[in-house]
């Protein structure tokens, strides 16, 4: 009979093929150093296979063939987790713990409200929430380690299940004192000639606000006609204010009152500018009814009105 790999065994694997360092692997699998070190030791000679390539000094190398098993140890360990959830969900739906990632520029204006949310609706629920880039987060739910993802779309999700929530507009932030700020909507073609500030590389909301300004008459500038990015929208909004450019910002932001005490002011943008929030999650959870309410329960945060058209579920 084949040997079994232990599930303790699988995670150790998968967090030091994660993490690439045995100490920050060993940290988050809560045990030590010695532990986690003997547990792959102990996993080659179960397996008598080398999953480690040792003559490479300290560096934590991998094998082709340690490589290979890493991989299916997060498919076998997913597995095996959610033959617990299944149980789980199938005696007390929405209980237990829930694991979600949010990206930078919903995780501020949202989650202040989806917390006591959930708490007061489902007291059951041990929360958890993870906050990185698009592709970091879809990389954790792919591995298991995040269950559902709270984001922006258009998005490269290829391989996870999403569904639309609601339409958030995208406004133009502009000084108080710009020529710009006295309108009450703004063209596109009128940005042409505005030096536009974004986030940074991999934010969806940098390569979103890219495609609304390349739109026909809009903003025709290349990336390296760029001389401003910021790392979160709340110093971008410290850089319009400072007359360093012009930014577009979600609605969601500004309705959180993300420009309070600034000098900088929002206008809508003439035709329809936007993102649509949305969740996503692995296509074969056995949590997907609890997904689908919670996506119900999420639409109520949304900051457009009721009576606007909402983006319908794929």
């Amino acid at each position: 009979m084949i040997p079994l790999p232990s599930p303790q065994q699988l995670r150790y694997l998968i967090m030091l093929a994660e993490m690439r360092h045995f100490g920050r692997a060993a940290k988050a699998c809560s045990v030590t150093q010695s532990t986690l070190s003997a547990g792959i030791l102990a996993l080659e000679r179960q397996l008598d296979v080398n999953l480690l390539d040792r003559d490479v000094g300290k560096r934590v190398m991998f094998t082709p063939i340690g490589e290979e098993i890493a991989i299916r140890a997060r498919a076998a360990l997913t597995a095996l987790e959610a033959v617990g959830e299944a149980a789980l969900t199938s005696r007390e739906p929405l209980t237990g713990p829930l694991r979600i990632g949010v990206i930078p520029t919903i995780g501020p204006f949202l989650v202040p409200r989806l917390v006591p949310m959930l708490r007061a609706r489902y007291p059951q629920i041990r929360l958890s929430l993870y906050e990185n880039l698009t592709e970091r987060l879809l990389e954790k739910l792919t591995m298991g380690r995040l269950d559902l993802l709270l984001l922006a779309m258009p998005c490269a999700c290829e391989g996870a299940h999403t569904q639309p929530l609601w339409r958030d507009d995208f406004l133009l932030a502009v000084p108080r004192d710009h020529p710009l700020a006295s309108r009450a909507e703004i063209p596109l073609s009128m940005i042409e000639a505005e030096r536009m500030i974004m986030l940074e590389d991999g934010h969806c909301l940098r390569d979103q606000t890219l495609d609304i300004c390349r739109q026909e008459g809009g903003w025709s500038r290349t990336d390296s006609n760029e001389e401003f990015t910021a790392t979160s929208l709340y110093t971008l909004v410290q850089m319009v204010g400072q007359g360093l450019g012009v930014a577009l910002l979600p609605r969601l932001a500004v309705d959180s009152r993300i420009l309070d005490g600034t000098e900088v002011v929002a206008r809508p943008l003439a035709g329809a500018a936007s993102r649509v929030i949305g969740l996503a999650w692995r296509p074969r959870s056995p949590r997907v009814d609890d997904f689908t309410a919670l996506g119900r329960l999420f639409g109520g945060l949304s900051p457009v009105p009721r009576n606007e058209k909402q983006p319908q579920p794929a």
